[in-house]
């Protein structure tokens, strides 16, 4: 079986909870498909690896940013910023 490797870009922070969440989101869901995903953070999204920040976001329809990311550190999904 070939696995896709996919690169999720995440722009957004605090300003926008939601959009800040979802390259993690969806990272996760193409790891759980069977695929091989990387994040990569650029501009205002930097501040999401910050722990008081990673406490703090929650998106609308999805986990906490907490949640997220100890998944994404459990999956051992790479994050380049």
């Amino acid at each position: 079986m070939h696995m896709t490797k996919i690169l999720y870009l995440g722009t957004h922070g605090t300003d926008d909870p939601t959009r800040a969440s979802m390259p993690f989101h969806m990272a996760l869901g193409a790891v759980e498909g069977g695929h091989a995903a990387e994040i990569n953070l650029a501009g205002d999204a930097v501040v999401c690896i910050q722990d008081k920040i990673i406490e703090s976001i929650k998106g609308v329809g999805m986990p906490s940013l907490k949640e997220l990311m100890e998944n994404i550190l459990n999956e051992k999904v790479p994050i380049y910023i």
